[in-house]
C-alpha cells in the first residue's frame, strides 16, 4: 500500500509551482504524491484548465516541465489526459476551421455526421447522457461551411474523434509530453463520454470499456499508471476497476454524510463488502462533494435511496446557511444536483465528524488523496462564487502563502497531516478488516508484522466520537480527540 497524496491547482496553492515545492519539502513532506490539476496552457480558460489550447506545454505563468521533473524526483506525479475534448482555440481546431478537409487535423474533431451518418432521430439525440443542459453539439464555421461539432461539456470544449488516426495521434503527442515531464500516473479525464454509440446513452458502454482497455495498454507502454475518473452508478465503477490501475472511490463520500446525518453505519458496511481495493480514496474534489455516485441511476437501485440523497442535500443546505442550495446545479435530466458545491467542513459543520471522515479515508484500502481546500480546513468561498457565478468555485479558494501558513496552524489540518504520517506505517502492509459494533459504530483495523492500527468511530448525531490506537515496537498510542491526533 502506498502513501497519501494531495490534489491541487498550481495557481491556487500559493500561486506557483515553487510554493508547492516548498510545502512538499516542508510541512507536507509526509505526503508521497501530488496530482496537479490542469496546468497546461492556459490554466484559466472557460473550464479552469480542462479546455487546453495546448495540452503539451505547461502554462509559463506557473512554471515549466523542468519544475515538474524536479517534483517527480521526490513525489509520484499525477496529471490529466483530457481524453474527450480540446479547446476551440487550439491550433489544431483553428487549422481545421481554416483549411477544412485539407488540414492535417481533419478528422481529429468529432462531427455530427460521423456519429449519425444517416441522420439522427429525436430519441437518438436526446438519449445521450450529458452532464450539462442543452444539446451535445455546437455549430462552427469550417472552411466556409457550417458544421455541427460535438461539444459534450461546453461550446468551447470541442470533442475529439478518438477513433480517427488524427485523434489518436493527438493523444499520443500529449502522452509523450506527460512522460517526458516526469508524470507517473495519468488520469483519464471525462473518458466516460469519449465514445459515442448511437442507440445507447453513450456513457460507460461496452464500447467505452473496450476503449479504456486499449488506452490503458498504450499508457502502460509509456511506463505510467492509469487512473480513471468516472462519476457513475457504483456497479459501473466495479466494472471498470479490473481494467485499470486505479479507480476513484466516489461512493464512500456520500455514504459518510448519510452516516453522520442519520447516525447509522449500515450503508458503509454494505459498500465495504464490495468495494475494490485499487481505489483512489477521495472525499471532496475540485468538482464539489459528490452525492450522485452513491444513489440510484437509470432505474438501478443505489447504495442509498433517492430520498436519502435528498436528505443529504437538505442537511447540507441547513449547515451552509442555505448557500449550498444556491451554488449546486441541478441538471435538466435529474431532480437533484450531481454534487454539493460547498466545502466538506461546511457541509458537516462539526470538526470531529470532519476528522473522522478523513480518518476513514486514510484507513481504507487503496490510496488516499486529500483536496487542498479540505487539507486546509477551508470554508465556503462565497466571495469567489459571487464573482464568477460558478458553483464549483465555492470550493476552489485561491490560497495566498500567508493563508496557507495560517491554515497549517489549525488542529484539524495538523490532524490530517498526522494521518498522512500514520499512513506510512508498516501496518498497511498487513491485512485489513472492519466490524460493525452497533447501529452507529464501526471499527477498522490494520494488522502488520510489527505495527497495528485499530480505529473505532461512532456517528452519533450531534456527538460523533473516535478512538485510534497505534501499536508498534515503540509502544502504544491512543488518540481520542483532534488535538491529540494533531500532536502525533
Amino acid at each position: 500500500m502506498s502513501g497519501a497524496s494531495i490534489l491541487v491547482y498550481a495557481e491556487r496553492v500559493g500561486g506557483s509551482l515553487s510554493e508547492i515545492e516548498k510545502l512538499l519539502a516542508g510541512p507536507l513532506k509526509d505526503f508521497s504524491g501530488i496530482h496537479v490539476l490542469p496546468f497546461f496552457y492556459p490554466y484559466d480558460g472557460d473550464d479552469a484548465g480542462f479546455d487546453p489550447i495546448d495540452h503539451s506545454i505547461v502554462d509559463p505563468r506557473l512554471g515549466n516541465w523542468t519544475d515538474f521533473k524536479r517534483i517527480s524526483e521526490t513525489h509520484e506525479l499525477t496529471a490529466d489526459l483530457i481524453v474527450n475534448h480540446a479547446s476551440y482555440l487550439s491550433p489544431e481546431f483553428l487549422d481545421w476551421q481554416e483549411k477544412g478537409d485539407s488540414s492535417e487535423f481533419a478528422g481529429m474533431f468529432l462531427t455530427y455526421d460521423v456519429v449519425f451518418p444517416n441522420g439522427g432521430t429525436e430519441e437518438g439525440i436526446t438519449s445521450f447522457y450529458r452532464p450539462r443542459p442543452g444539446f451535445p453539439f455546437t455549430a462552427y464555421n469550417v472552411a466556409g461551411k457550417r458544421r455541427l461539432v460535438w461539444t459534450t461539456f461546453m461550446p468551447s470544449q470541442v470533442d475529439i474523434d478518438i477513433n480517427h488516426p488524427a485523434g489518436q495521434d493527438y493523444l499520443d503527442r500529449v502522452l509523450r509530453a506527460l512522460q517526458s515531464g516526469g508524470v507517473k500516473v495519468v488520469r483519464l479525464d471525462a473518458i466516460g463520454y469519449a465514445v459515442k454509440t448511437p442507440g445507447t446513452d453513450s456513457f460507460m458502454t461496452p464500447e467505452t470499456l473496450e476503449f479504456v482497455k486499449e488506452l490503458t495498454d498504450k499508457i502502460h507502454g509509456y511506463g505510467m499508471r492509469v487512473l480513471v475518473e468516472v462519476h457513475a452508478h457504483y456497479t459501473q465503477q466495479l466494472d471498470i476497476a479490473p481494467l485499470v490501475d486505479l479507480i476513484y472511490d466516489f461512493q464512500t463520500a456520500p455514504l459518510l454524510l448519510h452516516s453522520f446525518f442519520t447516525g447509522t453505519v449500515d450503508r458503509l458496511d454494505n459498500w465495504f463488502k464490495i468495494r475494490p481495493d485499487n481505489c483512489l480514496n477521495v472525499l471532496d474534489t475540485h468538482d464539489g462533494y459528490g452525492v450522485i455516485d452513491g444513489g440510484p441511476i437509470g432505474g438501478r437501485p443505489g447504495l442509498i435511496t433517492q430520498d436519502e440523497m435528498a436528505f443529504i442535500f437538505k442537511k447540507a443546505e441547513q449547515n451552509t446557511g442555505g448557500h449550498s442550495a444556491i451554488a449546486s446545479v441541478i441538471p435538466q435530466w435529474f431532480d437533484l444536483p450531481h454534487q454539493i458545491n460547498a466545502t466538506l467542513p461546511n457541509i458537516l459543520a462539526n470538526d470531529t465528524a470532519y476528522v473522522i471522515s478523513r480518518m476513514v479515508q486514510f484507513l481504507l484500502p487503496g490510496e488516499p488523496q486529500v483536496y487542498y481546500v479540505g487539507l486546509f480546513n477551508g470554508m465556503d468561498d462565497k466571495e469567489l462564487f459571487a464573482k464568477t457565478g460558478q458553483g464549483r468555485d465555492t470550493n476552489r479558494h485561491n490560497y495566498t502563502p500567508a493563508e496557507i501558513e495560517q491554515a497549517l496552524k489549525s488542529e484539524v489540518t495538523q490532524a490530517i497531516i498526522a494521518m498522512a504520517r500514520i499512513r506510512r506505517s508498516s501496518a498497511f502492509e498487513g491485512s485489513f478488516s472492519w466490524q460493525v459494533l452497533g447501529s452507529d459504530k464501526l471499527a477498522m483495523s490494520w494488522t502488520g508484522a510489527s505495527e497495528e492500527l485499530h480505529f473505532e468511530f461512532a456517528t452519533t448525531v450531534g456527538a460523533p466520537s473516535f478512538s485510534l490506537v497505534h501499536k508498534s515496537v515503540a509502544g502504544e498510542r491512543r488518540f481520542t480527540t483532534t488535538a491529540e491526533l494533531a500532536s502525533f
